[in-house]
């Protein structure tokens, strides 16, 4: 899948999930608020397992320094869609996440933000065409105002963030799982599996069909679990 529509699917995960599923797990309703807010990072959340990919949209978001890491943990996962496309690497995120923020604080759990918004912006193309100075320059300015109003109106953020970035992180396995080669789950078991539906990955079945089908449901989701109470509330 491309990355747009890993952000996509991301977005539309957190969405649909969010008035059950943070209930279920933890036992609190995530405020209308912090919907939006984490809509948005699972978007990003949900590039995170192609960092073994020197192309994909993690290997953009910072030049050279970063197309450097994701070969480096393509080489260390033993390619694309190995190690870091398995159940056992949606669990390290989380639990990286959870260590993080629990042993660095704010300035762990803010990084991250940043560059889950910078990952979100650039996947879903909010910014100006291409991947020169303006364009990373667009997605980075975006991702450093949303992350400064989350530090603003969006207190409580790290108690959540791993939730967020298990969940987006699943979301790609399961996408990928739709495409031909499918994906390792159980890695290091070598099985993959697969339910081939998209047979070509940017394929017409994908950008016109997939891609608007599950915009237009994430903002259906959006309106019945943050704008709806937050218009009933006014």
């Amino acid at each position: 899948m491309l990355g747009q529509s890993h952000a996509i699917s991301g977005a539309l995960v957190y969405a649909a999930a969010a008035p059950t599923l943070p209930q279920a797990l933890f036992g609190t309703e995530p405020r209308p608020g912090e919907v939006l807010v984490g809509t948005l990072l699972c978007a990003g959340a949900a590039l995170l397992p192609d960092l073994d990919h020197h192309d994909a949209t993690p290997a953009h978001l910072l030049g050279p320094l970063s197309r450097g890491l994701c070969r480096l943990v393509g080489r260390l996962s033993g390619g694309h869609r190995h190690a870091t496309h398995s159940l056992l690497f949606v669990a390290l995120a989380g639990w990286g996440t959870r260590a993080g923020v629990t042993g660095f604080g704010d300035g762990f759990t803010l990084g991250l933000v940043f560059v889950l918004l910078a990952l979100a912006a650039r996947a879903l193309h909010l910014h100006p065409p291409g991947r020169g100075p303006t364009a990373w320059l667009t997605s980075t300015g975006l991702a450093g105002t949303g992350t400064a109003a989350v530090a603003a109106w969006v207190p409580g953020v790290g108690d959540w963030l791993p939730y967020t970035v298990a969940l987006g992180a699943l979301t790609h396995l399961i996408g990928d799982c739709l495409t031909r080669r499918g994906v390792p789950l159980l890695w290091p078991w070598g099985r993959r599996f697969e339910v081939v539906l998209l047979r070509r990955t940017g394929g017409r079945a994908e950008t016109r069909f997939l891609v608007p089908v599950m915009t237009v449901a994430t903002f259906a989701a959006l309106w019945f679990a943050a704008f709806a109470p937050l218009l009933s509330a006014g």
